[in-house]
């Protein structure tokens, strides 16, 4: 079922494999293989993808090895000390020490490879931080029950399947659930399922963002609107057969007890697989892109993309020549990016104003004087061509008689960090938030091995092309001024203890979106009055309103979870190590032997309202918690029209 955040039910169940198809020979076939067994076929039953991904017992060589990956890389991360204990207002919602776990896992025993898999992967799931999680593509399974008419299109080799499932009177009506009132999920209150959920499902702190995630929701791609089945209709693993809701279809009044399958549909990402020794051939072990190069050795080959990392990146892929510019936040997640088309019905049918481009559409609201950037993903293929377009798209809605704007950034999954600077200094205007920094200032984790890869690039000239992160000519200090090349920008560590533990950071780093590498002069006067404003990111600095669509009426919506910073990831990482000729240090993670991504936070941003804390910690309430209801659920037009009356003038 897909359900909208008032918990009423969408319809139907599918679940499908992001890994490739298998296209088996059947003579190929090994009795008694369970992988063997699903070779071939498009769609299997959850549990024969279990018995297949069970089969396999775990390596301790490629368990002692993700370990290793996972303690070294986390060096890197900024917040590990901070989830062992998150302070108020997510002291309940993030308690995970990570370093611990990491040990119990070495010691403990599991009965196959992919139960060590969950473990790796719900322990970093505990952390709620989209930014820190563990992936590995041998696993990437996605369980997704869909909307009758989205599912129609998308799965019309299966509704047979969902239609026979219905009992009685209700065989081949599966139409007729559209829209019904959920009672119970599995024999419990619908929220009792919405909460187990949140407590593994990882990208944010903030519990009510986690319950929201559950349901499902639209975004803005590339190449037009798409729908989001949510968290329990495409769940990352096959752990689920089937589903007992207890429901009240529309225009009834008694309850009736359905019983849907889970369907698992093995996908085109992957490469073939005809028994378990090929499965494991084909899509576990490391890739091109899986590990760090070194940029200057005449043998490296780079992708012009980090394969093994787009696939979970909450935002369309960024070719690396431009990523490697351009500083990037981006959310990691064990569901890909959405291709389900949103329904025709519910798309905007208002015309796209000029500056409209791949994920930014603009559009004037019938009230003529309501203007609304949607904003998928802060990502591009071209960053210039981006930040002019989001330019263009506002001057046209000023030029329409636009006097407030609202900036739709439903499953945004971050992107150019610059570009968010951008949008915020080209609406808000030249101001003391905005000149010369219209983002926050950051530390990184100043620890042992960071300290050495710097001291490689300004003393030993590691790095002659200023292609490497850690090159100080990319940051600036808290005075905004740039590092001047050769400059130890580590040193010395900031010492402090953090939930008891002692740790170090680098000193207060200040703008790293120089205005010499915007494409064009911003203009010289606000575009809109910040307080005329709907958006996320501007709200506390300039007074921006915000809204969180759906959620329970009982829980604190806050408008964001992970805030800030710099993300990046175990090859990233991996490369700066091998290029500055430090992977032999001890210190060094080794190459990764699984086809697995490891992300983490980099660069943790200082709050707005306390300046000496992580923005990543302290509270961010929403101005309006917008109820999800049948008249608006998934139609962005009725959604901006509703946020304008209730939250603008």
């Amino acid at each position: 079922m897909i359900f909208h955040p008032r918990v009423r039910a969408f319809l139907l169940f599918a679940s499908f494999v992001s890994a490739t198809s298998a296209v088996a020979d059947l003579d190929l076939v090994e009795a008694g293989d369970p992988c063997a067994a699903i070779g071939g076929q498009k769609w299997v039953a959850p549990k024969d993808l279990r018995a297949c991904f069970t089969s396999v017992k775990v390596d301790p060589v490629i368990k002692d090895n993700i370990i290793q990956v996972i303690n070294k890389t986390l060096a890197f991360h900024t917040s590990v000390n901070y989830e062992f204990k998150a302070p108020e207002p997510f002291t309940a919602d993030v308690h995970e020490d990570l370093l611990g776990d990491l040990a119990r896992i070495q010691k403990q025993s599991y009965p196959s490879d992919y139960d060590l898999h969950i473990d790796f992967s719900r322990t970093l799931k505990r952390l709620n931080d989209g930014h820190c999680v563990w992936v590995n593509d041998c696993y990437n399974v996605h369980i997704a029950p869909e909307a009758f008419t989205v599912a129609s299109a998308e799965f019309p080799d299966q509704i047979d399947v969902w239609q026979n499932a219905l009992p009685g009177a209700l065989k081949g009506k599966l139409s007729t659930l559209s829209g019904a009132k959920v009672l119970q999920i599995n024999g419990q209150d619908p929220f009792v399922a919405v909460n187990a959920n949140a407590l593994i499902t990882g990208s944010f702190q903030a519990l009510g963002t986690r319950q929201n995630s559950f349901f499902s929701s639209y975004q803005r791609s590339t190449t037009g609107w798409t729908y989001v089945m949510g968290n329990f209709a495409q769940q990352s693993l096959p752990l689920s057969d089937s589903v007992t809701l207890t429901i009240v279809r529309v225009n009834h009044t008694l309850p009736e007890v359905v019983v849907l399958p889970y369907r698992a549909r093995i996908g085109a990402a992957s490469l073939n697989f005809t028994s378990t020794a090929s499965w494991r051939a084909n899509n576990c072990v490391a890739i091109d892109g899986t590990n760090g190069v070194d940029v200057y050795a005449s043998s490296s080959t780079s992708n012009s993309v980090n394969t093994p990392l787009i696939k979970f990146q909450q935002q369309p892929p960024v070719p690396a020549a431009v990523s490697r510019k351009q500083p990037v936040n981006v959310m990691l997640d064990t569901s890909p990016l959405s291709d389900v088309i949103l329904p025709p019905g519910l798309q905007p049918s208002l015309p796209a104003i000029n500056g409209s481009r791949s994920v930014s559409q603009f559009y004037m609201l019938k009230d003529g004087k309501t203007g609304v950037m949607a904003l998928g993903s802060f990502s591009d293929s071209d960053f210039n061509t981006f930040l002019l377009g989001m330019l263009q798209g506002l001057l046209s809605l000023k030029s329409l008689g636009a006097k407030q704007l609202i900036v739709d950034v439903s499953n945004n999954g971050g992107g150019f960090i610059c570009a968010a600077h951008w949008l915020h200094r080209i609406i808000a205007g030249p101001k003391s938030t905005t000149v010369p920094q219209s983002g926050l200032d950051t530390k990184a984790r100043d620890g042992p091995l960071a300290q050495l890869i710097v001291k490689q690039i300004v003393n030993a000239n590691a790095d002659p092309q200023d292609l490497l992160m850690y090159n100080p000519i990319n940051w600036a200090n808290a005075s905004d001024i740039f590092f001047a090349p050769g400059t130890d920008w580590l040193q010395p560590p900031v010492r402090t203890v953090i939930n008891g533990r002692a740790d170090a950071f680098s000193q207060r780093l200040g703008e790293e979106c120089a205005p010499d590498g915007f494409p064009t002069a911003p203009p010289d006067q606000a575009l809109f009055d910040p307080k005329e404003v709907v958006i996320v990111t501007m709200n506390k600095e300039e007074g921006s309103k915000t809204v969180v669509l759906g959620g329970k009426k009982d829980v604190q919506q806050q408008y964001c979870g992970t805030v800030g910073g710099q993300s990046t990831d175990f090859s990233t990482m991996d490369t700066e190590v091998k290029t500055t000729h430090l992977k032999n240090n001890s210190l060094a993670p080794p190459d990764l032997l699984v086809n697995g991504v490891q992300g983490i936070t980099w660069r943790l941003g200082f709050g707005v309202h306390d300046p000496t804390q992580p923005e990543e910690w302290q509270p961010r309430p929403a101005d309006l918690n917008l109820p999800i209801t049948a008249d608006i659920v998934n139609n962005p037009v009725a959604i901006w029209e509703a946020v304008a009356k209730k939250l603008l003038s």
